[in-house]
């Protein structure tokens, strides 16, 4: 008898075991948090604020991999390091998913890409987290891997997928209208992360601090934008938290030209986080006051 109680209470134990769901960025986790429920538990492997082309191997990180289900990368060349962290689980059993599949990608090269072009993607610009269209785009890729790993809570994680879509819409609609606001809506970016955004929400990027991607300016280039800023009315810049301040510094003392130092990636994996980087971002664009956190 004791045997009998023991073998329901495995199988008790099994069903109702959450599925371990892991991801190369916040923004994916967070969406897999919030199309999961209470069904998933869910990580990142890239801490809040960092680089996503650049994710230090750790071994904490392989054994975290090794007790995932299921692995959800950006894809587009975006997070190759994630690649040696799925190797080195030695987890023969995780589903890998490229959360790219079915987004809408923006500036793919045309003719041969070589080191002389900087670091660019030859299959496009992996940024795409930062339109929220795409987010739901993720969401049900998100949800039909979940689908297949537990078949018995398929109706929720579509239906969480669908609510989730139209939350993106709303967001989407709440942004354009605040940015419709400005008086102009031109922009120098420091990195190429910023076009997705950029495209959503109708601003306008006139140049970049970088003069090709990954490469460092030139004071030459500097003194361009500056010219640029000062005929083409360029008030703003946005750049990510992990380059240097200084070109910023620069361009606001030549040319009046204000930085927004902002992270192209949430800050949690909790559900919601994903789309209130929106509101976060686009509060720091337009210069209001931040919102009020959800109840």
């Amino acid at each position: 008898l004791s045997s009998l109680v023991l073998a329901f209470a495995c199988a008790a134990s099994v069903a109702h075991a959450k599925v371990r769901v892991g991801a190369s960025t916040n923004d994916l986790a967070s969406i897999a948090a919030t199309v999961g429920g209470p069904e998933v538990e869910v990580f990142s492997l890239a801490p809040a604020g960092s680089d996503p082309h650049r994710v230090e191997a750790l071994p904490s990180s392989m054994v975290r991999v090794s007790r995932a289900q299921v692995f959800l990368k950006v894809g587009l060349g975006l997070d190759q390091w994630a690649d040696a962290i799925v190797e080195g689980s030695r987890n023969a059993r995780l589903r890998v998913v490229d959360c790219s599949r079915g987004v809408h990608v923006l500036e793919v090269p045309t003719g041969q890409v070589d080191a002389s072009m900087g670091h660019v993607h030859p299959d496009g610009n992996p940024h795409y987290w930062l339109d929220p269209r795409n987010g739901a785009v993720v969401a049900n890729t998100v949800a039909e891997a979940l689908c297949v790993l537990d078949p018995s809570h398929a109706a929720d994680y579509r239906a969480r997928a669908a609510a989730f879509g139209r939350d993106a819409r709303a967001a989407l609609e709440r942004g354009r209208m605040r940015v419709a606001t400005l008086a102009s809506r031109r922009m120098f970016t420091y990195h190429r992360s910023w076009p997705y955004l950029a495209d959503a929400y109708g601003f306008e990027i006139v140049g970049a601090v970088e003069p090709v991607p990954g490469i460092p300016p030139t004071a030459r280039h500097l003194a361009s934008l500056v010219a640029t800023a000062r005929t083409s009315n360029v008030r703003l810049l946005l750049q990510e938290p992990y380059f240097s301040p200084d070109a910023g510094r620069f361009l606001a003392r030549e040319a009046s030209v204000r930085t927004v130092v902002a992270s192209p990636s949430c800050a949690s994996t909790r559900p919601g986080s994903y789309l209130e980087q929106f509101e976060t971002l686009l509060t720091a664009l337009v210069g209001e006051s931040a919102p009020r956190s959800p109840r």
